[in-house]
């Protein structure tokens, strides 16, 4: 699994989030709402440091990552982080690995 992020979402999480490189943003399954391929659950975010990473990016010094007992949610799936505008939030994108 792997994580990537446009611009336009990593200066949002830089202003919007005050996440800095002392701390990471965490991604990880919620219950409540619906993804691309969840029913019921939605992606959730944190301002943490990773203990167990399954995975992650370091992107000007900030680290965002997946934990491994998040594994669950994001199996066989890596993930797009992008940004809306009109929303003001992020936009959560899996990518099928099998299809890479």
């Amino acid at each position: 699994m792997k994580i990537e992020l446009t611009e336009n979402a990593i200066e949002w999480f830089e202003k919007e989030v005050g996440v800095t490189k002392e701390n990471g943003v965490r991604f990880m399954g919620k219950v409540y709402g619906k993804t691309d391929i969840h029913e019921g659950f939605s992606v959730g975010m944190n301002v943490c440091q990773p203990e167990d990473s399954l995975t992650k990016v370091t992107i000007n010094e900030i680290t965002y990552f997946v934990e491994k007992n998040d594994d669950w949610f994001f199996s066989g799936y890596d993930l797009k982080v992008d940004y809306n505008k009109k929303r003001d939030e992020p936009v959560y994108t899996f990518i099928d690995q099998t299809l890479l």
